[in-house]
């Protein structure tokens, strides 16, 4: 179970080329850093708990049987655990450089996923109490569409972007109805605490 913070979420500017660039390179790196820690690991692995001179005390018929069903025990499970230990690594690494100038988008736009799911999870219930006027919803809500939008903008995902912009509209003209002034930086993750 995940706890809220208190603290609020900022919506920043941010530049989609440099973030796709950066989140580009994160992404190749992340993968050849797996890849050479998962060979790495494995090969340890593998060097440290299989003995190559027990073939000396397996028998002959052992030795048929082998070949007849496919071979002998496999190295299958010190391979997956290397890549196991090399996911770990570099989920190590990350959480280490998170807080780095490079990261900076990325780990935004990380937490803001985050913040995303959190709230999605609960839409449907504030969505229903920002019908009755809950301030608490709309200010959730235009938080939720304004930063869907930013998301949707950084991830070039036109295909919903019409639905968002009507989804807006109608949580604009619900806030005029009501006489609110609803702004997304009165967002904090304390507000969801009430719609679980």
């Amino acid at each position: 179970m995940t706890t809220l913070e208190s603290c609020s979420m900022t919506l920043k500017d941010i530049d989609k080329k440099t973030y796709r660039r950066k989140l580009n390179q994160v992404i190749v790196g992340f993968i050849i850093i797996l890849a050479l820690l998962a060979i790495a690991f494995g090969a340890m692995l593998i060097a440290l708990f299989t003995d190559p001179l027990a073939i000396d005390n397996v028998s002959l018929s052992t030795i048929n049987t082998a070949i007849e069903t496919g071979g002998n025990d496999s190295n299958f499970k010190y391979n997956f655990l290397g890549v196991i230990l090399a996911l770990l690594a570099c989920a190590a690494i990350l959480q280490q450089l998170k807080n780095k100038p490079f990261f900076n988008e990325i780990y935004y736009i990380w937490q803001l996923k985050q913040i995303q799911n959190t709230i999605y999870r609960r839409l449907k219930k504030i969505k229903k109490a920002s019908l009755d006027a809950d301030e608490n919803a709309l200010i959730v809500l235009k938080f939720y569409y304004v930063s869907l939008k930013q998301l949707y903008i950084l991830d070039d995902n036109t295909i919903t972007m019409s639905t968002l912009e009507a989804d807006i509209s109608k949580l604009d003209q619900l806030i005029t109805d009501f006489d609110k002034e609803i702004h997304v930086d009165q967002f904090t993750q304390t507000l969801l605490s009430s719609y679980k």
